[in-house]
């Protein structure tokens, strides 16, 4: 069996479940996660399989995803990773969507994809995307270049 080929080191996936994946596509600009990111470039956006429906009484969220379709299990954009920081203790939080405490994903160059592109196998968190993978967002989104570092 032949391996199936990775994308370029500078590409990573990161499956985050709705709506915080459309609400990055609408607009959030910052990832909460636990643990620091040294690591910087592309993002495919897949969408998980869960949808933490709770998060959508949150006004901030409602207003975000209002009018979205939540696509599970599927690739819906992507964005490029500018940054990874936390908050100093007493500082103003860099985004309405930063939460205290959390290490903040800085999300730039966000595009959404006009069709979604199924995807099962991406784990929370980062994740290596295949080399086919990346070629189904390009067919989308020709005007990135996303084999150049960023």
């Amino acid at each position: 069996m032949t391996p199936t080929p990775s994308a370029p080191d500078h590409i990573r996936g990161i499956t985050i479940r709705q709506p915080w994946t459309a609400c990055i596509l609408a607009g959030k600009d910052v990832e909460n996660r636990p643990r620091h990111w040294s690591w910087c470039g592309w993002l495919l956006l897949p969408a998980g399989q869960a949808i933490d429906r709770p998060s959508l009484r949150d006004p901030l969220v409602a207003r975000a995803a209002r009018g979205r379709d939540l696509h599970t299990r599927a690739v819906i954009g992507v964005a490029r990773l500018a940054d990874c920081h936390q908050d100093a203790a007493g500082d103003p939080p860099c985004s309405a969507w930063a939460q205290p405490g959390a290490h903040h994903l800085v999300l730039a160059d966000i595009h959404e994809l006009a069709l979604p592109i199924a995807w099962r196998h991406g784990q929370l968190g980062p994740w290596r995307p295949p080399k086919d993978l990346v070629d189904q967002v390009l067919l989308q989104l020709p005007h990135l270049n996303l084999e150049a570092r960023s």
